[in-house]
């Protein structure tokens, strides 16, 4: 898998777990990703973001030493950029 196929399968992940609130992170890769794209999409999402939030919290409540700073989830390449998860995740929340 490629890293636009990576990305792509990882966003549709996010959002699909931002409307269906029951859903946990696999791992501390979804979990901080999960926590960053809450992060970003707040102020447009609310409601989806706290359903990101959510699943990150029920990761990291099992696993709290897997907890990451934003800047080491960048660092790690799970996200390119911040305005790119934005942007790729808003228009896949719009779109649903």
């Amino acid at each position: 898998m490629n890293a636009r196929d990576a990305e792509s399968a990882l966003l549709a992940r996010c959002a699909a777990v931002a409307y269906e609130n029951a859903q946990a992170a696999q791992d501390q890769r979804e979990a901080s990703v999960f926590r960053l794209a809450a992060m970003v999409v707040r102020s447009r999402f609310p409601y989806e973001s706290g359903h990101l939030m959510q699943a990150s919290e029920r990761y990291f409540a099992r696993h709290p030493s897997e907890r990451l700073a934003p800047v080491e989830v960048v660092r790690n390449g799970w996200v390119s950029s911040l305005p790119r998860l934005r942007d790729m995740l808003s228009r896949q929340l719009r779109g649903h």
